[in-house]
């Protein structure tokens, strides 16, 4: 399954005489069709959104189709955990365990994204860049909102300075996302001090990224006066998608992982199984003469001497 939406855009590019690593992104089509497709509540929009937005923005820049990044959230909140999945090109997929909780606004009047995800526990991004083994990195969260989580993460296990800024605005009654924007600035060695203090300043003009975008100003408009006299650079246009790669024979080598005894187990109890994807909610029905098929799959599997 593959959505693509007119106005969804992602930038790359560089500032401040090519020593500072922009990646931008509008994807409000982008977290709606997730919103859509998973029944999220207002917060869980918001929480689920900008990890998609975080993740897309990873992976825009991987080198090959089969590369991958897969990010988790695990903060102990009542949403449970957050994952999304990212391939090259900004191609994006998530999912999330409760996706109808919904909090009461926080302190500010915002939605409550820290108090759904939690922060008693931790970030994991694996990055498999089809080398012989993926990446693994972890990381605490520091407050369950997302983007202060990735800048934490960015700096304490990449050991990469970076501003991050992700922000979701939807309607207070339907809930329907306005507007989804997200922003990573990363400074390279080279980059001089007082030019990491330019773009500090620029944080309360960055806050309102999604803001701008609401309020009909493209993404390349609002980089644009953004960055004005920074020496904005664009390297790189695309779409990002939400696509889902699910498959009947990746779920069919899913029920082949049970193993014989489960497989089994099955059979004679329910004689029948469904399996609904996690990411696209797309429903695999699979009947008892296709399960002994796949049982015997399964045998074969187990049995070494079946495979000599």
């Amino acid at each position: 399954m593959e959505t693509k939406f007119e106005n969804d855009s992602m930038i790359g590019g560089l500032l401040l005489n090519k020593t500072v690593n922009v990646m931008a992104i509008s994807g409000r089509g982008l977290v709606e069709e997730a919103r859509k497709l998973h029944g999220l509540s207002r917060v869980c929009t918001a929480a689920l959104g900008r990890l998609l937005l975080a993740v897309s923005m990873m992976s825009a820049r991987l080198k090959t189709e089969t590369d991958s990044i897969t990010v988790t959230f695990a903060g102990g909140g009542p949403a449970g955990n957050l994952t999304a999945v990212g391939h090259t090109g900004g191609i994006v997929k998530g999912c999330i365990t409760n996706p109808e909780v919904e909090l009461p606004l926080n302190a500010l009047g915002k939605l409550d994204v820290s108090g759904a995800v939690g922060t008693a526990g931790e970030m994991r991004v694996i990055r498999d860049l089809s080398l012989k083994e993926p990446y693994v990195g972890r990381c605490a969260l520091v407050s369950g909102e997302i983007a202060n989580d990735f800048a934490n993460y960015f700096l304490v296990s990449e050991q990469q300075p970076s501003l991050v800024y992700l922000g979701v605005r939807v309607e207070p009654v339907s809930g329907e996302v306005r507007s989804a924007a997200g922003l990573i600035l990363a400074p390279l060695p080279d980059c001089p001090e007082e030019d990491i203090e330019k773009l500090e300043a620029l944080a309360p003009e960055i806050a309102s990224l999604s803001r701008h975008i609401d309020e009909g100003d493209s993404l390349r408009g609002a980089l644009d006066k953004l960055f004005d006299g920074m020496d904005f650079e664009i390297s790189d246009e695309m779409t990002p998608l939400y696509r889902c790669d699910c498959s009947r024979e990746r779920l069919e080598g899913v029920i082949i992982s049970l193993g014989e005894e489960e497989l089994t187990d099955i059979i004679e109890n329910e004689g029948k199984a469904e399996l609904v994807c996690s990411f696209c909610s797309k429903r695999y029905n699979f009947s008892e003469e296709e399960l002994r098929a796949l049982l015997e799959k399964a045998k074969q599997k187990d049995d070494p001497e079946e495979n000599e």
